[in-house]
């Protein structure tokens, strides 16, 4: 019975870890940029134990990187971008990651951030922003800014957004973490793209559709029921195999 066990409960841990990415998808339909999460499976070297009492299949987690739609916003601080184009942050660990989430703006100390809080980087660092009339950027980065009393016609340039795109450095794989943020997958940064850029005043939805994420979350939850029938078969037919090899005293 071992094997029909150890199936099922692979089963039951891959609805799991569907379910998890699935929820994380529907807490996310309206954020900005948001790649939707994926549960797949992939399989692995077993080395040593017994074959019959191990997990089918390995789960991983990826993203789906498909651009989804654009929609003007008419906001100075709001970045849309451009192709597969990423936007450089600092992670709360310090280090720097990628994510597509462009909903800018300026903390009481001039740091300029995303929605999610992180520290957008630019050439020397975080990009931080002193008093300023207005605010605008370029599709190249760059960040302009009107100082108070400067003419309005003539804004300066203080820093450049890092923007990076994946494609154009498929040694450096990328991969989603836990905090929504992308990153190399062995360490690293990406470098600068100079041909990446950005949209101002609009910003992209959320690529994650609620009606599918719905059906999913129904169907792992089918799923699970299933696998717990099977373990249930599993332990009904070894206590009948065990009944009949009982010898009578």
């Amino acid at each position: 019975m071992d094997r029909l066990l150890y199936t099922s409960l692979s089963g039951m841990r891959a609805t799991m870890r569907q379910q998890i990415a699935t929820a994380s998808n529907l807490s996310n339909t309206e954020t900005p940029g948001f790649k939707k999460e994926l549960s797949t499976q992939a399989a692995f070297w077993l080395r040593g134990g017994n074959s019959s009492r191990a997990m089918a299949s390995q789960g991983i987690y990826s993203a789906d990187l498909q651009k989804a739609e654009v929609q003007q916003t008419g906001r100075d601080l709001d970045l849309a971008m451009g192709g597969d184009s990423m936007i450089a942050v600092q992670a709360e660990d310090g280090s720097e990651a990628y994510t597509r989430r462009g909903d800018l703006q300026v903390t009481n100390s001039g740091v300029l951030v995303n929605g999610e809080g992180h520290p957008l980087v630019g050439e020397r660092g975080p990009i931080t922003i002193g008093a300023a009339d207005k605010i605008t950027i370029d599709k190249d980065g760059t960040v302009y800014v009107i100082l108070p009393g400067q003419n309005p016609v003539q804004p300066e340039a203080i820093d450049q957004i890092k923007l990076v795109s994946p494609s154009t450095q498929p040694r450096n794989r990328i991969a989603k973490g836990l905090d929504g943020l992308f990153r190399v997958v062995d360490g690293g940064t990406l470098n600068r793209d100079p041909a990446a850029s950005v949209q101002a005043d609009s910003l992209e939805n959320s690529n994650v559709e609620p009606t599918q994420a719905l059906v999913d979350m129904i169907q792992a939850s089918r799923s699970y029921e299933q696998s717990v029938k099977m373990v249930a078969t599993a332990r009904q037919l070894d206590e009948s195999s065990t009944s009949l090899m009982d010898i009578p005293e």
